[in-house]
């Protein structure tokens, strides 16, 4: 370790919220330049440590320094903490959504971070703002500068963040999960620009990521979290190769494996089958002629598929591709042209006369904690469905088949006190995507669709799901409809995969065929983009 003073150094940091420690006596240095990936599960301690250097935790008491160039953070007052963030220390957060302003176009609040932080005139501001867009690669800056963050795709929107973080020229970005909600693609686009800004402009990254594929493509070093303890550190293929810690080489054998998926029944009889399925959203006509003129988008044209029972079609493609559009036809949420087939029956658009097929259809969505309700306990919640679709059954036999069915997903009342009279936010995320999948399995569907099911858990609890998905299959004979931009998943789950590439199917078949040999060329470019344990 060099002995000459680091740009960041914590020494023996502890966190404590309301007397429980969360993070123990934590040493950390960043070099000035130097990228380092701070990884772990969630709880781990990584994100109150980045909102510790910059004094971001207000019910939270700190002990130990947190040294910026030799001078202790936690010793400084307010006011001079101020002038520190933005200008000499900032940082990206996870969520652009949240922590964009909604009520002010991304222009203004670049340029409000450039008048605040350097000074400069309004008019000079802007213009510096509209620079910054298109130096992190959105497209037409000059009139993004004018956009809402909600008229912004993700990926535009993090780039939005990505500009005014380096709007004050840091010599240190926080970066908390910055990709975690973008494509495949996507994501390892954002951290090379982020690779490439940082050489541009020398400063230092923090890394903070649950994922593991993306640190391989951008750290110098890494430092890993367990429950507050930082239990090993160095150089990334130190770190990578021979770990030493038994909690890292447990999260680098995390990765999704095919072990237990069974092969799809032969010749078994499609459930769901589409033929020429299209969907289509109503556009404004500026002006007059929108009283008079009706325009429409298509986001997916003409589809075709089908799924049998006992098997996984993944459907990937990038963010606009038409995934989301195919997912709430096959739900029955939004009208579709062409045709729609669910063991021979079709959503009819009346809510009496679909309800019987909503039973065999069900649907676990990519954020658990946003899909169940903060103000229904978990029989609640799982019992909902059984409640509406077999109403005749006794609270004797619906709290049986609740339990049984939590069981089944591996929440098993004995070894959860008063599991059905808690609440979501009791549980981790994991868990609560297990609750999430109970309340779905509990009705006995034939057809799941899964949006995203693990991409907002850790690597350990997104293998758990996906083995448990992997049981749950063999056991129950259910068909799967996987939407997913992470090609891992994809290997592990599907045994067919379609493409989508602007709402067309591009390229279809077996999962080995298309995700070892694909023959179409945007298959490939995905495939490319995705980091893979031989890239390391």
């Amino acid at each position: 370790m060099s002995t000459t003073p680091a740009l960041l150094e914590i020494k023996d940091l502890h966190i404590d919220f309301a007397g429980q420690t969360v993070v123990h006596g934590l040493n950390l240095r960043i070099e000035a330049g130097e990228r380092l990936a701070l990884v772990g599960e969630s709880g781990s301690g990584k994100s109150v440590t980045a909102l510790s250097v910059l004094r971001l935790l207000e019910s939270a008491r700190l002990s130990g320094q947190v040294l910026w160039r030799g001078q202790d953070l936690l010793a400084q007052t307010e006011a001079q903490m101020q002038r520190i963030r933005g200008d000499e220390i900032a940082m990206i957060f996870q969520e652009p959504m949240t922590a964009l302003n909604p009520l002010m176009t991304v222009g203004q609040q670049i340029s409000e971070v450039l008048q605040l932080k350097k000074a400069m005139p309004a008019r000079d501001a802007d213009a510096r703002a509209v620079q910054l867009l298109s130096e992190t690669g959105i497209d037409d800056a000059q009139r993004r500068f004018a956009a809402y963050p909600h008229q912004l795709s993700g990926g535009q929107r993090q780039r939005a963040m990505m500009a005014m973080a380096l709007a004050a020229e840091p010599q240190l970005l926080l970066a908390d999960e910055p990709t975690t909600a973008l494509d495949a693609s996507l994501r390892l686009q954002m951290l090379q620009l982020l690779a490439d800004l940082q050489k541009k402009t020398g400063m230092a990254v923090l890394l903070i990521t649950h994922d593991l594929s993306l640190v391989r493509h951008f750290a110098d070093r890494v430092a890993v979290m367990e429950k507050g303890h930082l239990v090993e550190q160095g150089a990334l293929a130190d770190v990578f190769q021979r770990p030493a810690h038994p909690y890292t080489r447990k999260l680098l054998d995390s990765r999704p494996s095919r072990q237990g998926l069974v092969a799809a029944p032969e010749n078994a009889a499609p459930f769901l089958q589409t033929l020429g399925l299209q969907v289509r959203y109503p556009m404004a006509v500026p002006g007059f002629r929108g009283w008079f003129q009706r325009q429409h988008f298509t986001a997916l044209h003409g589809a075709d598929l089908s799924i049998g029972s006992g098997s996984t079609l993944g459907v990937m493609g990038e963010s606009g591709s038409g995934k989301s559009s195919l997912a709430q036809a096959v739900l029955g949420l939004i009208p579709f042209q062409g045709e729609l087939s669910l063991g021979g029956q079709t959503w009819q658009g009346v809510p009496a006369l679909d309800k019987p097929l909503r039973q065999q259809v069900q649907v676990v969505f990519q954020d658990p904690y946003g899909s169940l309700s903060p103000r229904m306990t978990v029989g609640e919640i799982v019992s909902e469905g059984l409640r509406l679709h077999q109403a005749h059954l006794s609270e004797d036999e619906i709290e049986a088949r609740v339990l049984a069915t939590l069981g089944e997903v591996g929440l098993v009342a004995a070894d959860h006190a008063d599991l059905l009279n808690r609440y979501p936010h009791a549980f981790s995320g994991g868990q609560r995507q297990r609750i999430a999948l109970a309340r779905a399995l509990v009705v006995e569907p034939r057809l799941l669709v899964l949006d995203e099911p693990t991409s907002a858990l850790d690597v350990t609890a997104q293998k758990q799901i996906l083995q448990l998905l992997q049981t749950l299959q063999k056991n129950r004979h259910m068909a799967y409809l996987l939407i997913t931009h992470d090609i891992d998943v994809l290997r592990a789950m599907a045994h067919q995969v379609l493409v989508l590439q602007n709402g067309q199917v591009v390229e279809s078949g077996p999962a080995e065929q298309v995700l070892t040999r694909p023959a179409h060329p945007y298959t490939r470019s995905l495939l490319e983009a995705f980091p893979t344990e031989s890239s390391k």
